[in-house]
């Protein structure tokens, strides 16, 4: 993405307002205003977008034990406290200025391949009314996992909030809690977690969770203002420490006609991806259709789908194949990661 391909930073601005993130929406405007801040973000690699990758370089570097007066804006690095941040702007682009040579580096060889456990509670939901109507076990496909935390979505406890009232599901003693906000009219789907027969991530770059570089990426791409996802993924970390998690390196598209081949055709195929596909190229996104309903002459295949809109939700959406042809319905808005979902289903 381009920062001159439409109104990038003030669409970046209001995403960061609508998210709740002070501070990223402070620098954000402040980057907007000032052309070498802007052209510096825009030396990202093709594709990547330049405010999250800026954003994150910075993070990473301060994670990584950088000493500056820009470190105490950051409340993943001050125990939930941190400045007001409508001073963090000069000291931000003193940062930027001092290491420089660094960010470059950075920018030049990351990518954004965040892994948002939260949104594993609104996966959670859809996989169990997938399991009510396909039924179970699954047999999982990913596509896009990044680090695979969200290939372990019945790892994890979720807690559904409304008022006042708390719906359980998942695993009742994991070392990971998620809670999201229950909103509207309807519920999700409670109890334990489908069973899981396999699970198979597809990704182009996958992380090295054994490596506490690649580790500390993954924490620099969440955004200092959300301290409690920073928590909650230091400890999705841990849970992934004891499992082994399988993951296929290459290009999704061209690895997944071979994953669903390997699934037992009597057996419940079921592809999902989260904030994946609003980077693919059109002509991308209609090959993965094809690829799906190409599989359905041979046996039913089923699509789990929550992806971002510009609106600032993301729908979360149910796809069957069978026979050739395909069927989409809508289960739930929710927030983008995962902290409300509104059952439409």
């Amino acid at each position: 993405m381009s920062a001159s391909a439409f109104d990038y930073w003030e669409f970046f601005v209001a995403e960061t307002r609508r998210s709740g993130a002070p501070l990223y929406e402070h620098l954000a405007s402040g980057i907007a205003r000032d052309p070498d801040l802007r052209r510096f973000a825009d030396t990202v690699q093709a594709g990547q977008p330049p405010a999250n990758t800026l954003f994150a370089a910075v993070h990473f570097m301060l994670l990584r034990g950088a000493e500056h007066p820009l470190r105490p804006f950051y409340a993943t690095l001050n125990g939930g406290q941190a400045l007001d941040p409508r001073h963090a702007f000069s000291a931000f682009r003193d940062f930027v200025h001092t290491h420089r040579k660094e960010l470059v580096r950075l920018l030049h060889t990351r990518v954004t391949n965040t892994n948002e456990v939260g949104r594993s509670a609104v996966l959670h939901a859809g996989f169990r009314a997938l399991a009510r109507e396909a039924g179970a076990p699954l047999h999982l496909v990913e596509l896009g996992p990044s680090a695979g935390l969200n290939l372990l979505w019945d790892r994890y406890a979720v807690h559904y909030l409304c008022d006042g009232q708390s719906i359980r599901a998942g695993a009742a003693d994991s070392g990971l809690v998620l809670k999201t906000e229950l909103r509207g009219q309807h519920w999700p789907p409670a109890g334990d977690a489908p069973r899981v027969a396999s699970r198979l991530g597809l990704e182009k770059n996958p992380v090295d969770l054994s490596n506490p570089e690649e580790r500390d990426w993954l924490k620099a791409l969440v955004w200092p203002d959300h301290p409690a996802r920073f928590a909650n993924l230091e400890r999705a970390l841990a849970i992934a420490s004891r499992e082994a998690i399988p993951i296929r390196e290459g290009d999704a598209l061209g690895l997944l006609p071979d994953a669903l081949s390997e699934i037992p055709e009597q057996e419940t195929a079921c592809v999902y991806h989260s904030f994946v596909t609003y980077q693919f190229s059109e002509e991308q996104r209609i090959a993965l259709d094809d690829t799906l309903i190409a599989a359905s002459v041979r046996r039913p295949v089923w699509r789990l789908s929550m992806e971002g809109t510009r609106s600032g939700d993301a729908p979360l959406l149910l796809y069957s194949y069978g026979n050739g042809l395909r069927h989409k319905r809508l289960l739930a808005f929710c927030q983008p990661h995962g902290a409300w979902i509104e059952w439409r289903a």
